[in-house]
């Protein structure tokens, strides 16, 4: 049985940083792909960042260059450090596994409950 648990989700002033960590248990070897989504009321999840493997990434326009996706397998814990954080990315964050990286959240093989974050400015 796959689960994925998220969490290191918290409040943090505009500009600070945050590292959120999946949990990932059920899932043998590395050849799949981990994703971000956010997700706030009223509205859509929003991938914002993915990996294929350990090399492929992807990251959503609004979050590059200040969002890192990576994994660590000797822990099974994918990771996503957040800086320069502002206002818009509060949100639900969750992680999510797929053999491969596709954009839709209903979509993702695997899903976990998420973290919260708040940013306030």
């Amino acid at each position: 049985q796959v689960q994925m648990v998220a969490s290191g989700g918290g409040s943090v002033q505009a500009g600070g940083s945050l590292r959120l960590s999946c949990a990932i248990s059920g899932i043998n070897g590395g050849d799949y792909c981990v994703a971000w989504f956010r997700q706030v009321p009223g509205k859509g999840a929003e991938r914002v960042a993915a990996l294929m493997g350990y090399h492929i990434t992807f990251y959503a326009d609004s979050v590059k260059d200040r969002f890192t996706i990576s994994r660590d397998d000797a822990k099974n814990t994918a990771y996503l450090q957040m800086n320069s954080l502002k206002p818009e990315d509060s949100a639900m964050y969750s992680c999510a596994a797929h053999r491969v990286c596709i954009n839709t959240w209903l979509n993702f093989a695997y899903r976990g409950q998420g973290t919260q974050v708040t940013v306030s400015s």
